[in-house]
């Protein structure tokens, strides 16, 4: 009988590994502005154990991202770009940390949480010559 609970234990233990899978590809899409925008956007995702790649688009707004499911998900890799200033379509960055980005990385914000337009917006001409992209 130990033998038998031992092996369903095993099978259902394979199974749900098995459900997860190690090459996930996602796409979310993250409000931002420029080059600055997207080296935080992408450091803070592959700052998410399990992250293998994440692309930024500064013209669709779209990060793609392929993950290990069995190591993290797409919502912690969401948590992690809300908290450097980054509004998601789910998500959306504390509004001081927000307000700390650099003025050319200050993207138009939507009033209500939740309501993200996924059409890109018209760029800003902004002065870079007093920092690096």
């Amino acid at each position: 009988m130990k033998k038998l609970l031992a092996f369903a234990l095993v099978a259902t233990l394979g199974i749900s590994a098995q459900a997860q899978n190690k090459n996930a590809k996602h796409d979310l899409h993250v409000k931002g502005n420029c080059e600055q925008c997207k080296e935080r956007i992408e450091k803070a995702a592959y700052g998410v154990k399990g992250v293998k790649v994440a692309t930024w688009d500064v013209d669709s707004h779209n990060l793609h991202i392929v993950l290990n499911e069995t190591k993290s998900n797409v919502d912690a890799v969401e948590n992690a770009i809300v908290a450097v200033g980054h509004d998601t379509n789910a998500k959306r960055a504390d509004d001081k940390v927000y307000a700390n980005l650099h003025s050319c990385c200050l993207y138009e914000r939507d009033e209500e949480e939740g309501e993200h337009v996924t059409e890109t917006s018209p760029k800003k001409e902004e002065d870079h010559s007093n920092h690096q992209h």
